[in-house]
């Protein structure tokens, strides 16, 4: 019964806000000392993925999935980064297909349900590398993708994989899309679409007769572009379809690699249909701890080390100590 009734961690004073939270650190938060070399991983499909690597000369692998418009330059992803350097262990952070600084060659890019992308990418790492235990560490969007991956039994696992942690996982993927709609969550939908706006205009300047927005200011929801851009580019019916087939609630009962989900229970982005509580009872590999605090990838804490509660958490599962 792998549920973690109370979770250790403890906002700072005057931070326990979930806005707060989430939009803080994303501001204001400064990792030093993350030294990467990048290397260009060709797709069969003729595309490529950036990947960001952090080595120690280890034989375990932690291998890093950002979130929606991320990268591995995000505060969240280099201070898993560093925890994970100071730890022994080698690092490497997934940048999505266009989302390592400049588009991608094809008109499809990433999404909550890309469990083949990072199928490839292991394999990838394992062909190349010696690595004796390999764990997975994904955020929001790169989350999902893990727990997708885990739970879908698509593809086989490799042995050497041998935990996981999934931090502020939108589960329900419709749910959260109507979430996010929300009045209360404007700054972060037009955050994310002034972004996923970005993306597209440049993908059209080398592909403009496969794409354009064209009228794009009359997005405001994620429902609108998951239905005039994700869907249709990625196979699916609709946003309906998209949301229904990327979603990831009902996967978690099929995971046998330990994983460890945190959720905050003030996190904006996130309903109850995010809260695995009922399925972390009756797994024995899925613990489930939500914390009260902790916003949308956030959990910030004030240390000597300048290290976030969620970093410490992760590095304490992931060895067992």
């Amino acid at each position: 019964m792998p549920l973690i009734y109370e979770s250790s961690y403890k906002p700072p004073f005057l931070f326990a806000n979930g806005h707060i939270q989430s939009i803080l650190p994303v501001l204001c938060r400064k990792v030093r000392g993350v030294s990467y070399t990048r290397e260009r991983f060709e797709t069969p499909d003729n595309d490529f993925m950036d990947l960001d690597w952090s080595k120690r000369g280890s034989d375990t692998l932690v291998i890093i999935l950002h979130g929606l418009e991320g990268n591995s330059c995000r505060a969240y992803a280099l201070g898993m980064i560093k925890i994970c350097n100071k730890n022994g262990f080698d690092a490497v952070a997934l940048n999505f297909r266009g989302c390592s600084g400049e588009p991608n060659r094809l008109l499809r890019s990433y999404h909550h349900g890309v469990s083949d992308d990072l199928h490839l990418v292991i394999n990838h790492i394992l062909a190349n590398n010696s690595y004796e235990t390999v764990s997975l560490v994904g955020f929001s969007l790169g989350g999902n993708v893990i727990t997708k991956y885990l739970g879908e039994n698509k593809f086989p696992l490799p042995p050497v994989i041998k935990k996981a942690v999934v931090i502020s996982t939108p589960f329900d993927l419709r749910s959260c899309a109507l979430k996010l709609a929300e009045k209360s969550n404007t700054f972060y939908m037009k955050r994310f679409l002034l972004m996923l706006r970005s993306k597209i205009r440049a993908k059209m300047a080398i592909m403009p007769d496969k794409i354009n927005d064209h009228n794009f200011e009359d997005i405001r929801t994620f429902k609108q572009f998951d239905d005039r851009y994700t869907a249709p580019i990625h196979g699916f019916k609709n946003a309906e379809d998209y949301w229904e087939k990327c979603t990831t609630k009902h996967l978690i009962k099929n995971i046998q690699v330990p994983t460890l989900a945190i959720n905050a229970q003030n996190d904006p982005f996130l309903t109850e249909k995010c809260f695995p509580f009922q399925d972390a009872e009756k797994s024995t590999s899925f613990f489930f701890e939500a914390p009260k605090s902790g916003g949308h990838c956030g959990f910030m804490a004030f240390n000597p080390e300048a290290e976030y509660w969620h970093e410490t958490r992760t590095m304490i599962f992931l060895t067992g100590n």
